[in-house]
Order: C-alpha cells, then sequence, then structure tokens
C-alpha cells in the first residue's frame, strides 16, 4: 500500500481520503475529482498479475484492460509524461486517437492506467463518433441511452 500511496497522491496528486482496515487487508480512498473517488485494497499472500498491454487482445481469463484519467491541458500530458519518466517509471510515447491524445503507463500494483486530453477542435461529447467498420448491434441504435434495453 505505500508504492500505491506514493504513486497516486505523491506522484499523481490525487488526495488520500479514507483508509479502511484490520488486520490481513487495507481499502484506501483517493479522489480523482470533486465526484470521484478511486480505491485500493491490500490482502496479504496476493500474488500480482502478469502486465497486459493497454489495449491488446488477451486469450484465457481476463477481467479489465485499464483505467483512463482526463487531464485539463494538453501540456498537462507532456507534465505527466515528463514526471514519470523522472520517476522510473514506464510511459508510452503521446498517442493520437484522432479524439484524444493518450500517455500509457502501469500504477505499482500493474494497473494499466492511461492520461488523456481532449483534442480542442473533437469534442465526441457533443458529436459522438462510430469510427467501427462493424459496430456492435447496441451501437447501431446510436448514442443516447436506451432505456429499458438491457441486452444480455
Amino acid at each position: 500500500m505505500d508504492r500505491t500511496i506514493h504513486f497516486w497522491r505523491d506522484l499523481l496528486g490525487m488526495r488520500l481520503v479514507a483508509g479502511l482496515g484490520q488486520p490481513g487487508y487495507r481499502h484506501y480512498f483517493f479522489q480523482i475529482s470533486d465526484k470521484d473517488l478511486i480505491a485500493f485494497f491490500e490482502w496479504e499472500g496476493v500474488e500480482r498479475m502478469q502486465e497486459k498491454e493497454h489495449g491488446r487482445p488477451v486469450q484465457g481469463p481476463f477481467i479489465f484492460d485499464h483505467v483512463s484519467f482526463g487531464v485539463e491541458t494538453e501540456e498537462d500530458i507532456w507534465q505527466l509524461k515528463d514526471k514519470l519518466q523522472a520517476a522510473d517509471i514506464w510511459v508510452s510515447d503521446v498517442i493520437n486517437h484522432g479524439f484524444i491524445h493518450s500517455i500509457y503507463a502501469y500504477d505499482p500494483n500493474g494497473i494499466p492506467i492511461e492520461f488523456s486530453h481532449n483534442v480542442e477542435s473533437v469534442d465526441i461529447r457533443k458529436q459522438p463518433q462510430m469510427r467501427d467498420r462493424v459496430p456492435a448491434a447496441a451501437a447501431r441504435a446510436g448514442a443516447e441511452p436506451q432505456p429499458g434495453r438491457l441486452g444480455r
């Protein structure tokens, strides 16, 4: 948990706002935004997962690819990249996805993370884009919520 605190609080600047625990486990919460928290557990005897490259296909049991955090400015991406490199943490080159610019890294627990900034001239929240050549059936219904259409 100490490495987790140093990474999320001290390197990334997210406040450590709560901690629960008793012998054998800890559960700590970091503030991401005014409304959002991210939580981490620590248990005795846990084996670390093998690192998985962000966005790459896998085989076998799998639950999660990566978590993404938005930053305020394009300059923030470059400053964060420099900060991660200075801390000797692997970080990708800046990737242009067309509507966001992103960098990728891993936290001390091996959790794949992305940091991104919206491209100024492209706002997918106002004008959603579906660039999948063969979109999922539910995606073809459009961007707006479709209440009562929970598929299995």
